[in-house]
């Protein structure tokens, strides 16, 4: 007789699902500026006061910069971002990590060393960073530290702030105790985990102390 209280297996997205959610999270990323420069443009077409008018153009630039640096940041961390074995600069992935993510409520402390890395490595890095930045949502500060060094270089972020806690499911979804659920947000700690295997490491999500901790080793 089967237990009742079992856990559901595990089940994995198929090759369509995880592009679909993914395009998904990618659009959830965006809708948010891109619908602030279409709202800048309608107050445009209204034949504003001046000051609406610098308002609405103001309201644009700003919404363009952030549109632009979220899509240059998921092509790199979603994204083929070069052919198969491909190596990237982490001082470009540095900027993109700043670009994307530092919004005058949380910043980044990079301590890296800038040289090439493979692909996949820096993808995985880049999606560390999101797992990281979703565990202080009042903002803090992000500090990236290496493991080893070279090719096979891993990666350890701090992330401190007020009320750092550790998200619902995202430490499971990392290890792979719990399958991803049909949302954007869900299918991204997984993605990451699937970025670590690729490279032969396991991520891990867990407190230390006042601080929350994302491992790749």
């Amino acid at each position: 007789m089967s237990d009742a209280s079992s856990p559901a297996p595990v089940t994995a997205p198929d090759m369509l699902e995880l592009a679909a959610l993914l395009c998904s999270r990618v659009c959830h990323d965006l809708i948010s500026p891109v619908g602030a420069i279409v709202n800048g443009l309608e107050v445009l077409d209204d034949d504003p006061k001046p000051e609406d008018r610098e308002f609405a153009l103001d309201l644009i630039r700003k919404s363009a910069k952030t549109a632009s640096a979220r899509l240059q940041f998921c092509r790199l961390a979603f994204g083929a971002a070069g052919s198969s074995g491909a190596q990237i600069d982490l001082g470009d992935a540095q900027t993109m990590a700043r670009g994307h993510i530092e919004d005058g409520k949380c910043a980044i402390t990079w301590n890296l060393p800038r040289l090439l890395l493979p692909k996949n490595r820096v993808k995985l890095l880049l999606n560390m960073l999101v797992v990281a930045q979703h565990t202080i949502p009042r903002g803090g500060m992000l500090t990236i530290d290496p493991i080893g060094e070279g090719e096979t270089m891993s990666f350890r972020i701090t992330a401190t702030g007020h009320n750092a806690r550790l998200p619902q499911n995202i430490a499971e979804l990392l290890s792979g105790e719990r399958g991803p659920a049909a949302d954007a947000h869900a299918i991204q700690p997984y993605y990451t985990r699937l970025l670590a295997q690729a490279c032969g490491l396991t991520v891990t999500l867990k407190p230390e102390g006042e601080a929350i901790i994302v491992t790749a080793s």
